[in-house]
């Protein structure tokens, strides 16, 4: 939604000029740099993507606890690195609170997304581990997939957001659509990839998510 805000784009057309995987990456150039770098700087500075305003710091899962770390410096990279002050007065500095507040907001669909699929699956009849592998398979698949309307409205984001009622993007907004678009999904492998994208798309790995199935 910011990425869309500072280039004037809608989030459709974003997703299709500067995207993979649905919307899930950005693309770089040919010569591997990030799409919207110019010049040797960010065209979207102010949009940015969470990564990018963490960056050099990195997020570390591990058995259900976070940490950040610090990342060691992209080769060809031109930044100066603090080795002063503290993670929060970073995060301050970088505006990334809102980012990681949503973040959250938007990992909390993904028990509402398990429950949902437990209640359309028989697992007694459906073997767990071919489903999940062909969740995770039709999530990550980059050609050949198939329409996935709720993957479409977790990335292309304009029409559940509340832009074409006030002409603001919301995350509240969005995320409330996503709701009731999850329980009204009846079709438990859509969802289930579905839910491996999201998870993939906000730092977690496939198996966060497809092993709690």
């Amino acid at each position: 939604m910011r990425m869309a805000s500072v280039t004037g784009l809608g989030t459709a057309e974003l997703i299709s000029r500067y995207s993979l995987r649905r919307g899930s990456l950005l693309r770089f150039s040919h010569d591997g740099s990030c799409v919207f770098l110019r010049n040797g700087f960010c065209s979207i500075h102010s949009g940015r993507p969470l990564p990018c305003r963490l960056y050099p710091l990195g997020i570390e899962s591990t058995a259900g606890t976070e940490r950040f770390i610090r990342l060691e410096p992209a080769f060809g990279s031109i930044g100066v690195y603090a080795e002063e002050g503290t993670v929060g007065d970073f995060l301050d500095q970088q505006e990334a609170t809102p980012y990681l507040s949503a973040v959250a907001n938007y990992a909390r669909l993904l028990p509402l997304m398990r429950k949902r699929i437990a209640r359309l699956v028989d697992f007694e009849r459906t073997e767990p581990a071919e489903f999940r592998r062909v969740a995770i398979r039709e999530a990550l698949a980059e050609s050949g997939f198939d329409c996935n309307p709720l993957i479409d409205a977790i990335f292309d984001s304009d029409p559940w957001s509340g832009l074409a009622e006030n002409g603001i993007r919301s995350p509240a907004c969005h995320i409330i659509a996503l709701r009731a678009l999850i329980q009204a999904q009846s079709d438990a492998l859509q969802l289930a990839a579905a839910a491996v994208l999201l998870a993939v798309s906000i730092g977690y790995t496939p198996a966060d998510v497809i092993t709690r199935l």
